[in-house]
């Protein structure tokens, strides 16, 4: 019998997720389709044209993906970008020691002769995306299954690629947006030659550091700015003494007039994921049952790296980013699932899911095609439930011990002796790399922070994760020594190779094939080989087969939501692309009878001062400032320094770093950050609670001005005032 929805029940459904302003990471290239109404709407000056255009330099071309998850801006004709200081981080460590402590006390070059290179840094630009969802779908249709599928897709993605890049040196890829339904084709240019050309003193780049993350009120200087080098005929080349700065296509606008609550801004860069379509047994999977795991094992990891770096110098230079990189997932994870369970998250997942069924029920065609979709999801995630548990306690815990991943890496040197296809000169060169790869994580090495962080990871790791889904050989060692794992870690860091850099430096010095039996033997090796082999072997099969379940289910739960809401203007899921978000400059109220300011000043930053406290300690040079209130031109007109703003832009984790534009399409801020009331953003926007934190650019140019006295900087870029 066909069953009708009444009139009202359709409103509901069609009106459930219709997307709001500042909600959505939109495609530059279907803006005038899409958005440019709207845009011109709530404020912007400029058109979709000078956003995006394949026919002339528009600002897409100012825009790079920094690293490998990051966002960063040209701003000059001569390459110079800038970033977040957190996206720069690792690189500002690199170069740091005790004699050159650039994370405590800041690096600014004084000529482009002293800016320093970065190995295996890059920044790749978006030269053209084009719509090829006829392209890769030819050939498949709805019988066949999803193994056929994707080998269809792939020899047509490959045929595109190939075509788009002959003749030329840019790359290209193929993407499947709303879960397989649409593809798009990029094509890129990638620059290696990469350096650091300046980066205020920790204190600044970092002021608030893990307390302050992920919230607001914000005080953080978040900034560093590298330049991009190409060869002398403007495009990329390897690093060489004789190459010289990039001229772009486009660079940014710097605008010194600030800006007011309620005007537009718009985000342009790379975000990294979001899932905003799931059914809310994805939802209630990440939110109630991987992160609390995840969140406990962080915290225990945190709480002794945090301890080890109070204690000692050196161990801050060594692990200030490992810990950065720690926190910054584990408060977000924090800040995710309270989000959903207080906007009610999975119950309005599920409110949704009834009105879908019964949208299934009213048309035999709907019924046949999608009627058992939300019975197989449930089905799938009940089933996948435990595997992914003991999953998050291997990637969270066991592979929170350093020594464990590191061991691992002399996988292929085992395999390599082993193999006798494999030549001597094979195997010297293999050597090489190790030693240069053993130099670099003992620098940043501390033996005994890492027994703390095994045996905490193993005593959790024994006692929480089902018995029979534990790794055998943990569990066999962890009924060897009746619980006792501070006897197994004095026994193991004692005897093995990788722990010690000068038993190891020795032992690859003297290298030779036979000797690959004592990397066999060692328990370092023995351990990090049977958690893969776990890995590999048990959960991983499983993980596949789960995920390619779900992948097919979310295509056509995805199609299915998109006929159903006919009328509904969607955007994609961020998937490392570029994007567009646009929004208002916004205060908010995170709880009851609270109420955040749109933007903070250096007032603040006084305020919150500790000497006492590492993360709270404000650069003397930045105080003398402040007491002279001498800010330059680059004062707000209430004559207050901002440092940053608060906007409703819909950003994930790999916006950091991107240009927050105004109306004109000028440069005014920074992004380096969400409210953490809004983090579920990812998962479920919340207009009210979802707000993006820029660093205010006045606020980075005082510094690097005024405090650092980098003037051939300033002197590079178009500024107005």
């Amino acid at each position: 019998m066909k069953l009708k929805i009444s009139t009202v029940l359709l409103a509901l459904v069609l009106n459930t997720y219709i997307s709001r302003a500042g909600e959505g990471m939109w495609l530059p290239l279907l803006l005038s389709q899409l958005n440019e109404k709207e845009m011109h709407d709530i404020g912007m000056r400029i058109t979709a044209e000078d956003i995006y255009s394949i026919n002339h330099s528009s600002l897409k071309d100012a825009i790079v993906l920094f690293g490998g998850g990051c966002t960063g801006e040209l701003v000059s004709d001569q390459g110079l970008l800038l970033t977040n200081h957190h996206c720069g981080y690792s690189s500002i460590q690199r170069h740091s020691s005790l004699d050159h402590d650039y994370l405590t006390n800041g690096f600014w070059a004084q000529r482009q002769e002293e800016e320093l290179p970065n190995a295996g840094l890059s920044v790749t630009f978006l030269v053209s995306m084009a719509d090829v969802s006829m392209e890769v779908l030819k050939g498949v249709n709805d019988k066949m299954n999803q193994k056929t599928r994707d080998s269809i897709i792939q020899a047509n993605s490959k045929v595109l690629v190939k075509e788009a890049i002959k003749g030329t040196h840019y790359t290209a890829q193929v993407k499947p947006f709303f879960g397989g339904n649409q593809y798009y084709l990029f094509v890129s240019e990638t620059f290696t030659d990469v350096r650091l050309v300046g980066a205020p003193p920790s204190n600044i780049g970092k002021f608030g550091g893990d307390t302050d993350n992920w919230m607001w009120p914000r005080h953080t200087g978040d900034f560093s700015m590298f330049r991009i080098y190409a060869g002398k005929d403007n495009k990329p080349a390897e690093y060489s003494k004789n190459n010289v700065p990039y001229h772009p296509a486009k660079h940014l606008t710097i605008s010194l007039k600030g800006i007011q609550e309620g005007d537009f801004t718009f985000v342009y860069g790379f975000p990294g994921t979001t899932q905003e379509y799931l059914p809310s047994y994805a939802v209630d999977m990440t939110a109630l049952q991987r992160n609390p795991i995840a969140i406990g094992l962080r915290q225990q990891r945190l709480d002794i790296i945090d301890r080890a770096m109070e204690s000692d110098r050196l161990m801050r230079i060594q692990y200030s980013a490992k810990a950065a990189g720690i926190a910054n997932t584990w408060k977000k994870m924090i800040g995710e699932s309270r989000g959903i369970k207080r906007m009610d998250g999975i119950e309005k997942k599920q409110d949704f899911e009834k009105n879908f069924q019964l949208w299934t029920q009213s048309n035999s065609g709907y019924s046949e095609k999608y009627g058992q979709l939300l019975p197989a999801f449930s089905k799938t995630y009940n089933d996948y439930a435990p595997i992914g548990i003991a999953y998050t306690y291997v990637t969270e815990g066991l592979f929170g011990i350093e020594l464990v991943r590191f061991a691992y890496g002399y996988n292929n040197l085992v395999k390599q002796c082993n193999d006798k296809s494999k030549s001597d000169a094979d195997i010297r060169k293999l050597i090489g790399q190790l030693r240069i790869s053993a130099d670099a994580f003992h620098k940043n090495y501390n033996r005994n922070v890492d027994m703390q962080l095994f045996g905490a990871m193993m005593s959790t790791y024994s006692l929480s994760c089902e018995t029979t889904m534990q790794v055998p050989l943990v569990k066999m060692k962890s009924a060897e020594y009746k619980g006792n794992i501070s006897k197994w870690d004095d026994e193991l860091f004692n005897k093995t190779l990788f722990a010690d850099s000068l038993k190891l430096n020795a032992f690859l010095a003297g290298f030779n094939r036979k000797d690959v039996k004592k990397i066999e033997k060692d328990p370092a090796y023995l351990l990090a080989s049977a958690i893969y082999a776990y890995l590999q072997n048990s959960l991983s099969p499983k993980i596949t087969a789960f995920y390619s379940t779900t992948d097919s289910l979310q295509r056509l739960y995805m199609a299915a939501q998109m006929e159903m809401q006919a009328g509904k203007r969607f955007y994609p899921d961020a998937n490392s692309t570029l994007r567009i978000a646009y929004g208002k400059v916004m205060s908010y109220q995170p709880a009851d009878a609270v109420g955040y300011n749109w933007f903070t000043t250096l007032d603040g930053i006084m305020q919150k001062e500790n000497p006492d406290i590492y993360d709270y300690v404000v650069e003397p040079r930045l105080k003398a400032l402040y007491n002279l209130r001498d800010y330059g031109r680059y004062a707000d007109a209430d004559q207050s320094m901002h440092v940053a703003f608060i906007a409703s832009n819909h950003t994930t984790g790999g916006n950091s770093g991107s240009p927050v534009l105004n109306a004109d399409g000028q440069l005014v801020g920074i992004n380096f950050d969400r409210c953490w009331e809004g983090t579920m953003s990812d998962l479920m926007y919340d207009p009210d609670q979802c707000r993006n934190i820029s660093l205010d650019i006045r606020y980075c140019l005082f510094i690097v001005d005024k405090m650092a006295g980098a003037k051939r900087l300033i002197e590079e870029m178009t500024i107005v005032q």
